[in-house]
């Protein structure tokens, strides 16, 4: 009777460490994966959508160089 007793403790400790720690866990640890992925893709489509607004700074950059005149310090 006590064998019985003691094995249907073990079973439902068991039953409790699954069913409250190692299932929401699994199911946190999947969610915090699908919002990773959705950053990336987010910061990934805002690069893309950045990348050609960049080129012509550069252009006008280019420009300002030109207009731009070295000199050396004086040092007194």
């Amino acid at each position: 009777m006590i064998k019985l007793i003691f094995y249907g403790l073990v079973v439902y400790l068991i039953y409790k460490l699954i069913f409250e720690l190692v299932i929401p866990v699994g199911k946190a640890s999947s969610q915090m994966r699908e919002k990773m992925q959705q950053m990336q893709d987010k910061q990934n489509f805002q690069q893309q959508q950045s990348k050609p607004a960049a080129e012509p700074q550069k252009a006008s950059a280019a420009k300002t160089d030109k207009d731009y005149i070295e000199f050396e310090e004086v040092k007194s």
